[in-house]
């Protein structure tokens, strides 16, 4: 049996008389006139072909039936006042999912400690985290945020840029010794490379008003940014990697950089999201949080 709005609104109105003991004092919770809290009585009691109250000058009671009826309107009455208030913690007070998904390497150097902090500070927000270097579609998995570091593809959804990350190009002082040492961009293509499979595969460099643009080829690719790193450090060619990421292996003598005269392809690092959830008030207070966090860590990590 189908229950219509203005049934339900008579059920809470009457359930709202029994709990404030009478029909003015619901009318005043529930900023109603006493007549139409009258009104909705009748029209129930009508509906239902029974009588609910027995009424008097000075009081009303329940009848049997009422009484069984009153049980499942505060029922009804409880779960519309509890879901209006979750509606209000919803906007008030940051609560629910969040389902983010990131490159492996970047989550756990970053985005898994920024989220340990973000956590710390609003813990009725629940995080679902998914690491993967696969692009995935964020609209089919339910995604609430991607962090990706590639351009963005004209996809529809919408996106806040979290950082700009810094490269350098880097090899293994072994390799260096075995191959010599790039000194000007022409000199690239003769090298050995491990190719990182997120990027275009195209090297640009720039140098004052000049730009350089060197195709990368070698034997060994990957999706993962820490394994392309750990290729590097062993030997198998240059690649160009993020300097914070580089940054503690050239102190620790394992990667060296060339051309340190010549700027690469910075790698801007995006929060992607849905279109309509922007304003989402955790999604708004993770995004902001996200951008101070990675450039504070970035700093420390080049210090």
């Amino acid at each position: 049996m189908n229950v219509s709005f203005e049934r339900l609104k008579s059920m809470v109105v009457f359930a709202q008389v029994i709990e404030q003991g009478s029909l003015s004092a619901a009318a005043k919770h529930l900023g109603l006139s006493r007549a139409v809290v009258s009104y909705h009585l009748k029209k129930l009691e009508a509906q239902l072909d029974v009588k609910l109250l027995n009424r008097s000058t000075r009081s009303i009671s329940l009848t049997e039936a009422g009484q069984a009826y009153y049980e499942r309107c505060r029922v009804i009455a409880e779960q519309a006042s509890a879901a209006n208030q979750q509606i209000e913690n919803f906007k008030n007070e940051p609560i629910g999912l969040l389902k983010i998904t990131c490159p492996v390497n970047v989550g756990l150097q970053t985005v898994v400690p920024a989220l340990n902090e973000f956590k710390k500070i609003y813990p009725k927000i629940e995080l679902d985290v998914m690491l993967t270097d696969e692009v995935i579609n964020i609209m089919k998995e339910g995604i609430d945020l991607a962090i990706r570091g590639a351009p963005l593809p004209d996809s529809g959804l919408q996106a806040s840029k979290l950082a700009t990350l810094n490269t350098c190009l880097c090899g293994a002082p072994d390799y260096f010794l075995q191959y010599g040492r790039p000194t000007k961009p022409a000199d690239l293509a003769e090298h050995q490379w491990v190719i990182y499979k997120l990027t275009s595969g195209v090297l640009t460099l720039k140098k004052g008003s000049r730009s350089f643009s060197i195709a990368t080829q070698g034997s060994i690719s990957t999706n993962n940014a820490a394994a392309r790193t750990a290729f590097v450090e062993a030997g198998h060619g240059l690649a160009r990697i993020p300097t914070y990421d580089a940054w503690p292996k050239i102190q620790a003598g394992s990667l060296e950089t060339v051309l340190d005269d010549y700027t690469f392809n910075d790698i801007n690092v995006y929060g992607v999201f849905p279109p309509g959830t922007a304003n989402s008030k955790k999604l708004r207070l993770l995004l902001n949080f996200l951008k101070e966090y990675f450039t504070s860590q970035i700093s420390i990590k080049m210090s």
